[in-house]
């Protein structure tokens, strides 16, 4: 069973004090144009991430799309093309996939995606019933 994580502020940081939870993870999420996911794998197999879950998906953000001309006819393109890259990671290796996706996956321009990060308590292999930062 988790406890309950205490947030303080320590100087100009916040540090998370735990208490009782050992093994903790991180899901990190990260939405990226597609022309870029060749450049993200490599640099977060770089950094050792051994296991990622790669999704086709369609969505927007604050631009709601943008409009294109198709054979002299103009339309609305509303859910643009995007890849997502799902991974579970022990909480020493989340710091510096974040900066290799962020990195890897930056143009400078609108549309270059998010990272999303969520606390997991527990990850279990189903082969074994291999439980925590060994399951990953």
């Amino acid at each position: 069973m988790g406890g309950i994580g205490v947030i303080r502020l320590c100087g100009s940081s916040r540090v998370e004090c735990r208490t009782g939870l050992e093994n903790i993870m991180t899901k990190v999420e990260a939405i990226i144009q597609n022309s870029k996911l060749d450049a993200v794998k490599a640099a977060l197999q770089e950094i050792g991430v051994e296991g990622m879950t790669v999704i086709e998906v369609r969505g927007h953000g604050r631009q709601k799309g943008h409009t294109e001309v198709y054979r002299g006819r103009e339309y609305s393109v509303d859910l643009i093309p995007k890849t997502k890259i799902e991974m579970v990671l022990a909480d020493g290796m989340v710091e510096k996939a974040v900066q290799s996706i962020l990195t890897s996956a930056r143009t400078g321009k609108i549309g270059d995606g998010k990272i999303f990060l969520t606390r997991v308590d527990e990850a279990i292999r189903i082969r074994n019933d291999e439980r925590g930062e060994g399951a990953l």
